[in-house]
Order: structure tokens, then C-alpha cells, then sequence
């Protein structure tokens, strides 16, 4: 059975329809990346599965309805949001940032002493205002606060937009380990590249739509183009 299921999935913001019909899943454990130009519904699509977007069509989680219940109770239902510009808290201390994530966590691999032993440079900054930090070092408290809830499913907005390919690679790095600790992760990714070297299959999005869908072994440099650009 797949962990989550969205069947024709449609969003609107007031008259603008921004998602078509959207058939999508992952199975417990798997990595999918989400690809596709800049309004092609990616990060709605996302938001629309945590919550944030009112949707139309069918979302299952862990094999029950979730599409009529509100963020906060499908994060703790087990599905996580890294958002797009990361949101941090910026009055509060990294930890502090971290420890928001922990507020009513259900059980699970992840406490902030594991969250800081994945990534031992936030360790050394725990103590430091969360914007104080690099724009990677600012993701990966991103990272750990979702993580911090104990989810199930890890959905990764724009990880590595304006992100240096050093530190892309690194948070990338950090990906089998959440998968060993339990959780699938659904990543949004413009870096094409990045996105097939990561994941076990790949949906690409245009228009509000799925344009292709896959193993990223399967789909050839001219199919992705097509279906990233709407070549014909």
C-alpha cells in the first residue's frame, strides 16, 4: 500500500486555477522528486498535501482521508513540510527553531541530539539567532525542525534553490539517512540533475499538471524536455 495517494487533486487561488487533476504517490520509504519550471504548481501542490491549500479531489495518508483536516493535525498525523525560503523563526536561536519542530512530536528516531549529530555544524551554532547563519546552514535547521515532528513522510520544497552546489550536495547527503530512520521524502527540485540523482522515480509538472512521470533510468533527456518545457 502507498504511504500517500492524491487523486485528481485541484487547487484554486480565488479565480486561478493552479492544479489540474493531480494522480500522485509514494510508497513508504521512497525518495520522488517533483520537477518543473518556475508556476508550474510544484510548491502548491506540496502545500496542498500539508494542508495549507485548500484542494479538491482525494489525498489519503497512511490509508485514511486527510485532504478535509487542517495543517496541524496532518503534521501530527506524521507528514512534514521543509517550506520554500526555509521561515524560520528569526528572534529565536537555532535550538530554539529546532524545538519548535519537537512541540508534541509523536514517537520516533529523531530528538535534537540526533538532529545535531546529522548535521554537526548547526551543533557548534545551536546557540546562535537561526538568520545568523549561511543560506545552508539556514536550511538545514529547516530540515531538522520538520524532522524533529518524527514524520513519516518529509516533503522538501525548493531544498537547494540559491544554495551554493557544495552545500546542495551535502543536504543531500543526509537523505539516506532519513530514509533508514523511517520517513519517504517528496522533494521539489529545479536543479534537474539533482532531482534524477536522488530519486526512485520523478513526476514533472507543467501548467498545473503531470506532464511525465517515472524512474529517472527510464526517461530519456528529450522526454524530460518536453514534458519540463511543453515542447512539442
Amino acid at each position: 500500500m502507498n504511504l500517500l495517494e492524491a487523486s485528481g487533486l485541484t487547487a484554486f487561488y480565488g479565480d486561478f486555477q493552479a492544479l489540474y487533476g493531480i494522480d500522485f504517490a509514494v510508497a513508504p520509504g521512497e525518495v520522488v522528486a517533483i520537477i518543473g519550471a518556475n508556476g508550474a504548481g510544484k510548491s502548491t501542490f506540496l502545500r496542498g498535501l500539508a494542508g495549507l491549500v485548500r484542494t479538491a479531489g482525494g489525498i489519503r495518508f497512511d490509508g485514511a482521508a486527510i485532504d478535509h483536516l487542517p495543517a496541524h493535525v496532518i503534521a501530527r498525523r506524521g507528514l512534514a513540510l521543509v517550506p520554500e525560503g526555509r521561515r524560520l523563526f528569526p528572534s529565536l536561536s537555532v535550538e530554539e527553531n529546532l524545538a519548535i519542530g519537537g512541540d508534541r512530536a509523536g514517537a520516533g528516531p529523531w530528538s535534537l541530539d540526533v538532529v545535531l549529530e546529522l548535521f554537526p555544524m548547526l551543533h557548534e551554532r545551536r546557540r546562535a539567532p537561526a538568520t545568523a547563519l549561511s543560506g545552508g546552514q539556514q536550511q538545514m535547521v529547516a530540515i531538522g525542525r520538520a524532522l524533529m515532528s518524527n514524520p513519516r513522510l518529509l516533503l522538501c520544497d525548493e531544498l537547494s534553490l540559491g544554495l551554493a552546489p557544495t552545500v546542495v550536495k551535502d543536504i543531500y547527503a543526509v537523505f539516506p539517512r532519513i530514509r533508514a530512520n523511517g520517513a519517504a521524502i517528496v522533494v521539489v527540485e529545479q536543479d534537474i540533475g539533482q532531482a534524477l540523482g536522488a530519486a526512485d522515480r520523478v513526476y514533472c509538472f507543467q501548467e498545473g499538471r503531470v506532464s511525465l512521470s517515472g524512474h529517472p533510468r527510464e526517461l530519456g533527456r528529450e522526454q524530460i524536455s518536453q514534458a519540463y518545457f511543453g515542447l512539442h
